[in-house]
């Protein structure tokens, strides 16, 4: 069952790409950001008083913490959808599992000091191969699918991955200390809320567009669907093989993003994008599987 969370959860964010995509037309990234938060609040209050579950938290660091990294992840995301085509926004957001085994090799050469009771620390040649193969990928996504103007818009693509891989490190921490996902994912809404907010006072705020403000609505409704699916895939994955299934499934959200990308908006993905994006999604889930044979005792996605 844990998988067809998964599945919906990432089926839930693509849609929430499509609102993003529309409402971006109108409101910028703080905006997305602060209104996505504030309608979130209201949906898992209200759910959180129907579960009879407190909100008040023994972990405001750690909650505090998982909402700022959060908040940039998701800042930028929103960012890149407005300015990049769907499906190469969401690839590189989903690049969190490449940059992960990245920290991994890098961490380990940091840590490592020369000297005869300490050998150098294993090469690990596979994750190093998985890891090249993910950004040889972003190459290939990248280069037919966005203009030399979208390059800045690129870069802000794979900060959203980059950022996005500490805040599922955290969302896995909060689930170990017995953390429900109603009370994680409020006060992501919370901390969305107030970093929007502050965000906006330095990128000023639109002009109120009229009935096209209803996309902000399903954008909200949508990304806390989506959070307390994933949240609930991870908690009741139970075993290490069901992590891994559940972790690997939310490459399927890519799939539902490209199709959107191509029937609503028309993008033209050549050929060399779509190896890239076959790519990206093949080394995530090496990389995840890797990182679970290193790690038996651990997850295998820190979604």
């Amino acid at each position: 069952m844990q998988a067809l969370w998964m599945v919906l959860a990432a089926f839930l964010f693509a849609s929430m790409g499509v609102c993003v995509k529309f409402a971006s037309g109108h409101f910028n990234a703080a905006e997305l950001v602060f209104y996505r938060g504030l309608i979130g609040m209201a949906i898992l209050w209200t759910l959180a008083r129907s579960q009879q579950v407190r909100v008040a938290t023994r972990y405001p660091g750690m909650h505090a913490w998982r909402s700022l990294i959060g908040v940039v992840s998701l800042g930028s995301w929103f960012y890149a959808i407005a300015h990049l085509p769907l499906a190469t926004a969401m690839t590189l957001n989903y690049m969190s599992s490449v940059w992960i085994a990245a920290f991994l090799i890098g961490g380990a050469l940091l840590m490592w000091r020369p000297s005869g009771a300490q050998p150098r620390p294993p090469l690990q040649a596979p994750l190093v191969l998985t890891v090249l193969t993910g950004f040889v990928g972003v190459i290939l996504m990248l280069r037919p699918s966005i203009g030399d103007h979208q390059g800045f818009a690129g870069m802000v693509g794979l900060l959203s991955g980059l950022t996005a891989a500490f805040a599922y490190m955290q969302v896995v921490a909060l689930s170990r200390l017995g953390e429900p996902e109603t009370r994680t994912v409020f006060y992501f809404a919370v901390g969305s809320a107030v970093a929007g907010g502050v965000a906006m006072l330095f990128t000023g705020m639109s002009d109120w567009p009229g009935w096209p403000a209803l996309w902000l609505l399903p954008i909200g409704l949508l990304a806390a669907g989506g959070q307390l699916c994933m949240t609930r895939a991870y908690s009741r994955a139970g075993s290490q093989r069901g992590t891994l299934v559940v972790a690997n499934l939310q490459y399927s959200g890519i799939v539902f993003a490209a199709i959107y990308s191509v029937v609503l908006f028309g993008d033209a993905i050549p050929l060399i994008g779509w190896v890239g994006m076959v790519l990206i999604v093949g080394s995530g889930i090496v990389a995840t599987v890797l990182r679970a044979r290193a790690a038996p005792g651990t997850p295998a996605e820190e979604h």
